[in-house]
């Protein structure tokens, strides 16, 4: 794992040198984000999906290496956030319970691209390339809702926080593909795509070497993402 994010970063410098001579420009943007985190349950093999709603702001680089194909290079910081519905907590009871994930995270991204000049000043572009992911909280809180009003909450799980629960123990490293399309009018643009998770976000293979007693199931998942940045070039070579 770290020697390929080793190589990917590489790969990211290296088509920054080589475009930083010719045409592109330095912009700003801000968008729409969905993280979705796909993990299995330590105790079924029943693929559990976290989706999150939230927002990406950042910076990128874009620069044209020959006519039409280029790159685009920047950093991104994501949040997420996701609140299920209410549930009753058994038959038993009229308690009710329900579930808010948050995220953060940090992105070095890296878009090979190609523009397609379809009017004057305007171009439509496909892109495709790899994002390191640098996660920097995600915890989900579970709420306990009593009939008298009264609330409880408690962290289940989280970065850097560990006990019984086998969801305690995601990576903090993530590389993602990602595939896309954008429009560019002048210095503004709109770019929107889908990221491919590449690696199990567990940090060690089963649940077994997690600490849950009895279970030899193998850890698997993805963490993937949507997005839409609406930016402009506030700068341009």
């Amino acid at each position: 794992m770290k020697r390929t994010t080793t190589i990917l970063f590489a790969l990211l410098l290296a088509a920054g040198m080589m475009a930083q001579d010719e045409l592109g420009g330095l912009g700003f943007h801000i968008g729409y984000a969905a993280p979705t985190l796909r993990v299995n349950s330590p105790t079924t093999k029943t693929l559990e999906t976290i989706p999150m709603n939230g927002m990406k702001v950042g910076l990128s680089y874009d620069a044209t290496i020959i006519k039409g194909f280029g790159t685009t290079l920047g950093l991104n910081y994501t949040f997420g956030t996701y609140h299920s519905k209410k549930v009753k907590l058994s038959e038993m009871t009229t308690d009710e319970t329900s579930y808010r994930d948050t995220y953060q995270g940090l992105e070095i991204f890296c878009d090979w691209q190609y523009k397609f000049e379809i009017a004057g000043d305007t171009y439509l572009m496909l892109y495709s390339g790899p994002t390191i992911q640098v996660h920097l909280s995600l915890k989900e809180q579970q709420y306990i809702h009593h009939a008298s009003g009264t609330t409880d909450r408690q962290t289940r799980y989280g970065y850097e926080y560990r006990d019984n629960e086998a969801f305690e123990d995601y990576k903090r490293v993530n590389v993602t593909w990602g595939v896309g399309a954008g429009f560019q009018y002048r210095q503004f643009f709109v770019r929107g795509g889908y990221d491919f998770g590449l690696f199990n976000p567990y940090r060690y293979d089963t649940f077994k070497a997690l600490g849950v007693t009895g279970s030899d199931y193998y850890t698997r998942g993805r963490f993937d993402q949507w997005q839409i940045k609406l930016g402009v070039y506030f700068m341009q070579f």
